[in-house]
């Protein structure tokens, strides 16, 4: 483990993720100067597009903030640069943390596990980056027909696309768990409590019409699942 970070820390691999980190924040700059550029042309002052660029710079922090913990856990795999690179590009810790742990279960070991070698970070690099790319050509392809798709879809049925990719989602990760918790008794309890806190959590949240806490939810439902599996070994 010790030579997979010092890998995944070395000067290239900080230096590569440097320069797509870099390309990102390009793009935000030249799409925030082309919004500034477009706000008189319907009618908004300069104030208000000044405005505007603050209040999404202080909604942005809130997601940023609540991916931390997810963020350090990959950190402590992945190394720095690798985490920064992904995080930075795709913005969703739940999926490249998912991506992570199939890319290891691919190898056939487990994250942070004393088999976890160079060869195993490499699948993990190669898996989240192929998934990623999946993703965005994908995206960029299909969207414009799959948006005559769910037009068609929500005509007819307006919950149907909702039941769908609502279902999609229960059915992947409930297969993800479903491999850790057959392991033993702590493997279960910890998934058992990772889903009934998210759901207490997200539905207090939603009740409460609290936005931050949304975004809070994983960090806090990793910790609670952590602590109250780290006590089952104690018992």
């Amino acid at each position: 483990m010790d030579e997979v970070l010092r890998f995944a820390n070395s000067t290239p691999v900080w230096i590569f993720a440097s320069i797509v980190v870099a390309i990102v924040i390009f793009q935000a700059l030249i799409f925030i100067r082309i919004a500034s550029q477009t706000a008189p042309n319907i009618g908004m002052t300069k104030d208000e597009t000044k405005r505007a660029l603050r209040t999404g710079f202080i909604s942005s922090l809130g997601p940023s903030f609540g991916i931390a913990v997810v963020i350090i856990s990959l950190i402590a795999v992945l190394g720095g640069p690798f985490t920064l690179m992904r995080i930075g590009i795709i913005g969703s810790a739940a999926t490249e943390l998912t991506a992570a742990g199939i890319g290891a279960n691919a190898y056939g070991v487990e994250l942070n596990s004393p088999d976890f070698g160079l060869k195993a970070f490499t699948t993990v690099v190669w898996t989240m980056c192929l998934g990623g790319t999946g993703w965005l050509i994908f995206t960029a392809l299909a969207t414009k027909s799959l948006g005559k798709v769910e037009k068609k879809i929500v005509s007819k049925n307006a919950k149907m696309m909702t039941i769908v990719s609502t279902a999609a989602m229960l059915g992947a990760f409930a297969y993800l768990a479903s491999q850790q918790m057959v392991k033993g008794y702590s493997e279960t309890v910890a998934a058992i409590a990772a889903g009934v806190s998210m759901m207490v959590i997200l539905t207090f949240a939603k009740k409460r019409e609290i936005r931050w806490l949304q975004e809070w939810a994983l960090g806090i439902s990793l910790v609670i699942a952590l602590t109250i599996s780290y006590l089952t070994t104690l018992i």
